[in-house]
């Protein structure tokens, strides 16, 4: 476990993201570091009250949830996606919209755990895609070898085997990566979960069935809500990371107005 002294704890404006001897990995400190931005960012609107108490190993209070709420409705405003822009997000992505199409695939994780160096797993599963991508294939299962000796999946004992998954099997940001491409094989990227980092390699695809836009349009006028959501969300936390005084911790930085 990462340890760090009283005076090199991070903190947003002089408030503690983690305590010494509970120090979460980047990401968890990312985001705790955001949401402590907008918790203040209510307390400043005066949507929360002065004396809300700080977080508690990254958990805030309920009246700081609501608060916050309260200040993203006030802030970010999501322009509906009109039907043109729906038609065309559906045209160049509908096989996203399908449904029955299963891939069965193995994978190598480089899971990420609390304390862990990430830049330095990310750089020795970048290296094993690499060897994958470039072993030969026949007369030999290297993938299996490698998914035995380095996974930390209990699935690298049969080799990385995964089976065959459906969309609705796998979490959300893993299933975007996988499903609704053509690609079959070793994939050419790391696939970033929550878990970790993922060689992945796809044996075989089954394909679903892809709606009309008609039957579509709800779901993709959806995506592209959320889509315009979180762009409107990362705007505005590099403004609030841009008036703050951030310890211990790199946000990205911005020093404009809010893009709408």
């Amino acid at each position: 476990m990462t340890t760090m002294t009283e005076t090199s704890v991070a903190r947003v404006n002089g408030v503690p993201l983690c305590g010494v001897d509970d120090v979460p990995d980047a990401e968890g400190l990312r985001q705790r570091a955001c949401t402590e931005l907008l918790r203040q960012a209510a307390m400043a609107a005066q949507l929360l009250s002065a004396d809300d108490p700080p977080p508690r190993d990254g958990a805030i209070s309920a009246a700081a949830s609501a608060a916050i709420e309260q200040l993203l409705d006030r802030h970010l405003q999501i322009p509906d996606a009109d039907d043109a822009a729906c038609r065309r997000y559906f045209e160049a992505n509908a096989a996203r919209f399908g449904s029955g199409e299963a891939v069965t695939m193995r994978h190598v994780l480089f899971a990420v755990t609390p304390g862990v160096d990430v830049a330095a797993l990310r750089k020795r599963a970048e290296s094993c895609l690499i060897d994958l991508r470039c072993a030969e294939t026949e007369g030999s299962d290297r993938f299996a070898r490698m998914a035995a000796d380095l996974s930390n999946c209990p699935s690298g004992a049969q080799g990385g085997n995964l089976g065959t998954l459906r969309q609705a099997d796998c979490a959300a940001e893993f299933a975007r990566e996988i499903f609704g491409q053509p690609e079959v094989g070793v994939l050419p990227r790391l696939i970033h979960s929550r878990f970790g980092f993922h060689v992945v390699e796809v044996l075989d695809r089954a394909p679903g069935s892809i709606p009309s836009f008609e039957h579509a349009h709800a779901a993709v006028a959806l995506l592209l809500q959320r889509q315009g959501f979180a762009t409107a969300l990362r705007q505005y936390l590099q403004v609030l990371a841009g008036e703050a005084e951030l310890v211990g911790i790199e946000l990205e930085a911005g020093t404009g107005m809010l893009v709408q």
